[in-house]
């Protein structure tokens, strides 16, 4: 796409060397790795990254947001490794994504599955963990996630959920979280395809986002502008958040809705809320 007058495309910063990798953890905090005997005598926090397997626009991968999560939850767990026992989870890459259900590609489970989901990953993993904070990355699931982890606290469980929402980022697959991904996944974007939709304060959307889903108010799937972002910024964005996660584990508030934490800033997220 072209770049507007003093901006520039996406892409134009360097990668850096570890550009396609994730983050690296140490073998004993990633749970996939572990055998039964390592967690014995054990009662772990958990960081369970959830995402979504949704579009976001022509130019970035559906796994957009379960990238994200998995990344700040395994950065956050590597700055706090020497501090407590915690373990990352396997992701969950499917989760309520029905706004973005008129582009191919996109996998919704929807609310309702979703909520028993999240409810039985946390009573069964709290059978030997100590304590469950799911960390995610679509907002479209906030809604059942939240029912999820007030039902678990009120059955005496010690449940969190932490959004990955940069203050003052666009809405979706826009400049934040394509800085992200060249961050993470640089092979992954397609910056020849990046164009942008509309720029519009979210809340502005949100009526036509109700009624008509994501593909009604912008045929192209984005929901801000992707040019500028660059690799350099998105490890700005992720190591932020990641330091903002960490001091909230190492605090550990947790509001009535069971959020971890206090909102930092302006958040933006896509919710509709109107889809299944």
């Amino acid at each position: 796409m072209d770049a507007a007058p003093g901006q520039r495309r996406p892409g134009h910063s360097r990668p850096g060397p570890a550009a396609d990798t994730r983050e690296r953890l140490v073998p004993a905090a990633v749970l996939a790795d572990l055998a039964w005997p390592d967690l014995t005598d054990r009662r772990p926090l958990v960081l369970l990254p959830l995402g979504s397997c949704e579009q976001h626009g022509p130019h970035l991968p559906l796994h957009t947001d379960t990238e994200v999560a998995s990344a700040v939850a395994g950065r956050a767990a590597a700055r706090l490794g020497e501090e407590m026992d915690l373990v990352v989870a396997p992701e969950q890459s499917y989760g309520a994504s029905g706004e973005h259900e008129g582009f191919p590609g996109t996998v919704s489970i929807g609310h309702a599955a979703l909520r028993l989901l999240i409810t039985e990953i946390g009573r069964s993993a709290l059978r030997w963990a100590g304590r469950l904070l799911v960390v995610n990355g679509h907002g479209g699931n906030l809604a059942s996630l939240a029912g999820a982890v007030a039902g678990l606290r009120e059955e005496g469980r010690d449940v969190a959920w932490w959004p990955c929402a940069p203050p003052g980022a666009d809405a979706h697959a826009g400049r934040a979280e394509t800085s992200m991904m060249l961050r993470l996944r640089h092979g992954t974007v397609r910056v020849g395809r990046a164009v942008a939709g509309p720029t519009d304060p979210v809340h502005r959307l949100m009526d036509r986002l109700v009624t008509e889903s994501v593909r009604g108010v912008s045929p192209c799937g984005v929901l801000g502008d992707p040019a500028g972002a660059g690799a350099d910024e998105g490890e700005e964005l992720l190591g932020r958040m990641a330091d903002r996660l960490a001091d909230d584990i190492r605090a550990w508030r947790i509001s009535g809705r069971g959020r971890l934490g206090r909102p930092s800033g302006r958040q933006v997220t896509a919710r509709t809320g109107a889809r299944r």
